[in-house]
């Protein structure tokens, strides 16, 4: 009898992911400019009052596109630059991860809504737990991966379903500065107790 493996139903997981909300959303730099508008739409629906924009990086080609042109889209789309968090020396998703846990224990937050593309989200969920546990922050990540992309676009830096592929690998070549599939699915559940059920869909019976 075959079963899922760890890595598998963590994938399930962070994909699938119920939202609720949070101190801020954190968007990762990536994927060029199309993480914007899943990130506009959280932040107008209210899942938090502020953004996060986290990346230096400066590589058209690879899809890393820096903060500050990040900031000068958001800002384009309505949102508020007060209502902005710029964190733009990291070069890296370990950096990000640092950096922005730093501010998280610094600004006293409990939760974050993470957003990256869905092929990248993964890695970066573990990368940020890992960081958690190596500063001893106490934090809900609340993954909120922009799944409405298309896998199959062609874009300079790639199709996101190769690039699915070409995350395994970096999962397993950077393996020191990730969590296990174990610590992931395992801070999933911790999630869950405490946090608010769902109200229930069922109309009341009316009475005769």
């Amino acid at each position: 009898m075959s079963t899922f493996s760890e890595r598998e139903k963590l994938f399930f997981l962070v994909f699938n992911e119920p939202l609720i909300k949070a101190d801020v959303i954190v968007l990762l730099e990536g994927d060029g400019y199309a993480r914007l508008p899943h990130t506009m739409r959280l932040y107008q629906d209210g899942w938090a009052p502020k953004i996060v924009v986290s990346g230096g990086a400066d590589n058209a080609v690879y899809g890393s596109f820096p903060a500050h042109k990040l900031v000068i889209k958001l800002n384009e789309m309505g949102v508020a630059s007060d209502d902005i968090i710029i964190e733009a020396t990291s070069q890296s998703t370990k950096e990000q991860a640092i950096n922005v846990v730093a501010l998280a224990k610094e600004k006293g937050w409990k939760k974050i809504i993470l957003v990256a593309s869905h092929y990248h989200q993964p890695r970066a969920f573990l990368t940020f737990l890992k960081a958690l546990r190596d500063a001893k922050v106490k934090l809900h990540i609340i993954n909120a991966p922009a799944r409405e992309l298309p896998w199959f676009e062609p874009n300079p830096w790639g199709r996101r379903f190769d690039l699915l592929d070409a995350e395994i690998e970096r999962m397993e070549r950077y393996k020191d500065d990730l969590a296990s599939f174990r610590e992931g699915i395992i801070h999933q559940q911790k999630k869950k107790i405490g946090l608010p059920q769902r109200k229930s869909l069922k109309r009341k019976r009316r009475r005769p």
